[in-house]
């Protein structure tokens, strides 16, 4: 491990003297480049730097408590020894955790697609509260919320919606949430007060760039019809929404958010794209079991992944046992407390692996 931290440290102090050389800095793309690479290993860095600081530190301690002869100062090197060697293993362990290996897709922007599942008219209800509970939470993050397409009820619940969630770090905290979300409340159209259980799916995609996916467009077929909005409702007098169907897979796609029927065009092909990806990691993966096997969630949209309970006011994440009874500020975005832990899980998850091999 620490031939591997002094090779990046190595590394961040030539891109730190790259990035400030003027003759690279007149090549913007390049110069840009090596900044982000900069960047990424910043974190690192430090926290190596502060690990160093305190094995010297420790050293220097023992070598003053060898020579100490009173008492009293003597109980103070040893608990600064003490202090000491807790920083270090929490260092140590910060370390390893930034040294496993990194997510391609983290850094990168997301589709969300939220469809009712069972429970009829309650199923779509529930999908339109979850899309409001990412939606407060891309708020809370600073992270920017486009809807792509739409297919809303009569009385508010959507029975499929798919939205782009724009921001830094947006796939390395909400692709857990993918995966069935199961609701039990009583419906306010239930006289009987009896408690019903709906469900929703949730699958997070990241998006691809051009050379990640390659469509031929001889395998996709482009429909244009006219957007409508929430009910039924016409809002737009010409055929600017578009439905491309990607014909060896039979995956559909339409999007009808934009009045443009080229940005409409645009827009569904990011999401074939993303929704392609996600079919070809499924298949890699599938021939993977143990990979998949310590997973935390993080792809099958078939797995109940949690349960919002709303008559105790709770909910679940059943991959790793977790309740919180604060449902009103979890629905209103308030999620960070779950998905940290469930990150944690991963972490600890993928360290144990790397450890038995």
């Amino acid at each position: 491990m620490l031939e591997r931290l002094n090779f990046i440290e190595n590394k961040y102090e030539e891109l730190s003297i790259k990035i400030s050389d003027p003759t690279i800095i007149a090549e913007q793309k390049k110069w840009q480049k090596l900044c982000k690479e900069h960047a990424e290993l910043e974190e690192i860095v430090m926290k190596y730097r502060e690990y160093k600081e305190a094995l010297q530190d420790l050293e220097d301690n023992k070598e003053m408590l060898r020579e100490e002869t009173d008492k009293d100062m003597r109980e103070m090197e040893q608990e600064e020894i003490k202090r000491l060697g807790d920083v270090i293993e929490k260092r140590e362990n910060e370390l390893k955790i930034l040294l496993l290996p990194k997510d391609p897709n983290d850094d990168k922007n997301v589709f969300v697609e939220i469809r009712g599942g069972a429970g009829g008219e309650e199923a779509a209800l529930f999908a339109a509260n979850l899309t409001r509970m990412y939606t407060r939470y891309a708020e809370i993050k600073g992270w920017k919320v486009e809807t792509i397409s739409l297919s809303a009820t009569d009385i508010g619940g959507f029975k499929e919606i798919v939205f782009m969630v724009k921001g830094k770090d947006a796939y390395s905290r909400l692709k857990y949430e993918s995966g069935t979300h199961r609701v039990q409340r009583v419906p306010d159209t239930e006289s009987s007060g009896r408690i019903h259980t709906s469900t929703a799916t949730v699958a997070v995609l990241p998006e691809v760039d051009d050379v990640d996916i390659v469509v031929n467009q001889n395998d996709i077929r482009i429909d244009v019809f006219r957007a409508s909005g929430h009910g039924g409702q016409c809002v737009n007098t010409t055929d600017s929404a578009v439905r491309i169907t990607h014909l060896p897979t039979g995956l559909v796609v339409s999007c009808q958010d934009e009045k443009s029927q080229l940005k409409n065009k645009e827009k569904a092909m990011k999401v074939l794209k993303s929704r392609l990806y996600e079919k070809a990691q499924e298949e890699r993966n599938a021939s993977i079991a143990e990979d998949r096997k310590n997973q935390v969630g993080t792809g099958d949209r078939s797995e109940r992944i949690r349960t919002y309970n709303y008559p105790q006011g709770r909910v679940t994440d059943h991959r790793i046992g977790m309740t919180l009874y604060k449902l009103d500020s979890f629905l209103n975005g308030d999620i960070d407390e779950i998905i940290d832990a469930l990150i944690t899980e991963d972490q600890a998850q993928k360290m144990k692996s790397i450890g038995s091999r």
